[in-house]
């Protein structure tokens, strides 16, 4: 066997699951073996390279998925929900709470959330995922005051965004971000699934209610690299991509 066989059996894995759905299996290594009459060596090359074209992910222990990268847009013309945000990019989102909870706001976070610590606050984490792999890990602050029965409105709504529209009744629009590239705590790096050495998206932001300029909320993301490209728009204005 050529030194460049699992190129040649990525490439053509690469043709084959263009047209898939994403989250569909992919073939395991010792059936890859057995098809393109190579060893498990080979095959498991030829998936390392479909991962590294971030065509698939590898779940341990579940197995190989069809991956597809979608484009996360960040700008001022689009609210800042995240379930918004991923629908408008053609694909499913869907998001589990893992706690909410009633604390005070810490000293750290009440520049951002425009009042004094220790003003009572929910606390909420969540995973959340992108056609059915895991993608995103979100820690939110939200002021008591805004929505006092959040944590009842979120056993039967998984957006944020709509149930402070529904029960605030405010319009949240995005006041500050920062989307910068880092290495993520211990507990998220468990949460998400990935390697200490691996680095993901962290996109930091503040919203604001539209009418009043009163803080709603704020929250750190921390997303796969392998899930999303985060687009940082400033202006309104489209421009035609360079290459196009």
């Amino acid at each position: 066997m050529t030194s460049t066989r699992y190129l040649e059996i990525a490439d053509k894995l690469a043709v084959e699951i263009d047209g898939c759905r994403p989250g569909t299996r992919v073939a395991s290594e010792p059936e890859l073996a057995a098809r393109f009459g190579v060893g498990r060596a080979a095959a498991r090359a030829a998936l390392q390279e479909l991962e590294r074209r971030l065509l698939v992910r590898r779940v341990q222990g579940a197995g190989t998925f069809v991956n597809r990268r979608i484009d996360y847009v960040i700008s001022h013309s689009r609210p800042p929900s995240w379930h918004t945000t991923v629908e408008a990019a053609g694909a499913t989102p869907r998001s589990h709470i893992k706690s909410v909870e009633r604390v005070p706001l810490p000293a750290g976070r009440a520049a951002h959330l425009d009042r004094a610590a220790g003003t009572p606050m929910h606390r909420v984490i969540r995973t959340c995922y992108i056609d059915d792999l895991l993608a995103t890990w979100i820690e939110e602050w939200i002021p008591v005051e805004v929505a006092p029965d959040l944590d009842l409105a979120l056993h039967s709504v998984e957006s944020i965004d709509l149930v402070l529209r529904q029960m605030g009744r405010v319009s949240p629009v995005r006041a500050w971000c920062r989307a910068s590239v880092d290495i993520p705590p211990p507990e998220v790096l468990r949460g998400l699934g990935v390697e200490a050495s691996v680095p993901v998206w962290l996109v930091d932001s503040v919203s604001r209610d539209e009418g009043t300029g009163q803080v709603l909320m704020a929250s750190s993301a921390w997303t796969r690299a392998d899930a999303v490209r985060v687009v940082v728009e400033l202006s309104d204005t489209v421009y035609p991509e360079e290459n196009a």
